[in-house]
């Protein structure tokens, strides 16, 4: 447990458990506002536990109006050794006792027009006996478009700077830039969507600063995104449409299984609930050989104009 690994030098029982209150009525609060764009699904809750240590709530929303397939996880999970996943970066805390707490969530919509979206936030403590434990913030959010509106990466981006403000100008370019570093399908040399925010490691403001910075970009996920849910939900869409969507859901499921820190983190670790940790992955994907988008098409200026690093503010 966190209060069992803080032993005075960095957090303390009130601290951590602040946080996974937080964390819990986040989880609440994004459900809610789904919900409430949907009139034909509900989110399913899911409690579980693990007989290690550890338990969660998986939420998990389908086969709606609004949405085809959805999730907004919590999990407080530990272990007794670092993954080397979590120390590629770190490698000081090899072999450090761990503990993880957060709240994750993707949702893929029905409708073409109606981006996927994804958020994180978390908070990771590692201890080692006779040391002073290490914790750190990481999470962010971004948007993943299939066809793209430039007013509606503008609103996103708009968003995620209006959370930062209050911490210092630096923090919107930085962990804009950071998002769009992390966020890339190398082996296809192209980004998964259009970005937006994107930190990790993060202590340096003191805990209660970081925390409440935490709780800022945790808190505005709503009002970037359901807007361009209520926008584009009734645009009219063809088979056309939803084969694009599919084919494009082929390149977030690359990046899922392929260098998403959180789900290789997950299965190698070997604590996680494989049902939650790939709970991101699209209902339905399609992989086309050598497909290639017909020059001046929607789909052609996705990847021309929206699919790339590029300051929408």
């Amino acid at each position: 447990m966190l209060e069992q690994i803080s032993k005075g030098n960095t957090l303390n029982t009130i601290e951590s458990n602040n946080v996974k209150d937080f964390l819990l009525t986040l989880q609440s609060s994004i459900c809610d506002g789904l919900e409430a764009l949907d009139p034909e699904a509900n989110f399913q809750t899911d409690r579980w536990d693990r007989e290690k240590g550890g338990s969660g709530i998986s939420r998990v929303i389908s086969d709606g109006e609004v949405f085809e397939k959805g999730g907004v996880n919590f999990s407080h999970v530990f272990g007794d050794a670092m993954p080397a996943s979590a120390t590629a970066t770190r490698p000081e805390l090899a072999g450090r006792a761990w503990q993880a707490m957060g709240v994750s969530l993707v949702i893929h919509p029905k409708n073409p027009f109606v981006p996927t979206s994804h958020a994180n936030f978390r908070m990771f403590v590692a201890d080692k006996e006779g040391e002073e434990s290490a914790w750190w913030f990481g999470g962010g959010y971004d948007l993943t478009p299939y066809y793209g509106f430039e007013e509606d990466c503008i609103h996103w981006h708009q968003q995620a700077k209006d959370a930062c403000e209050n911490f210092g100008s630096k923090y919107y370019p930085l962990f804009k830039k950071q998002c769009d570093d992390y966020f890339q399908i190398k082996h296809r040399q192209e980004p998964r969507g259009i970005g937006g925010l994107f930190f990790d490691d993060f202590n340096e403001l003191g805990f209660d600063q970081s925390f409440e910075f935490v709780q800022s970009m945790a808190n505005s996920f709503l009002a970037a995104y359901l807007p361009i849910v209520n926008r584009r939900k009734d645009t009219a869409y063809t088979d056309h449409h939803k084969q694009f969507q599919e084919y494009r859901r082929g390149r977030y499921a690359e990046f899922n299984l392929v260098y998403d820190r959180g789900t290789i983190f997950g299965l190698q670790s070997g604590v996680g609930r494989i049902e939650s940790i790939l709970m991101s992955l699209p209902p339905v994907v399609r992989w086309i050989y050598d497909w290639q988008a017909e020059k001046g098409s929607e789909e052609e200026k996705l990847s021309s104009e929206f699919l790339k690093p590029r300051e929408w503010l």
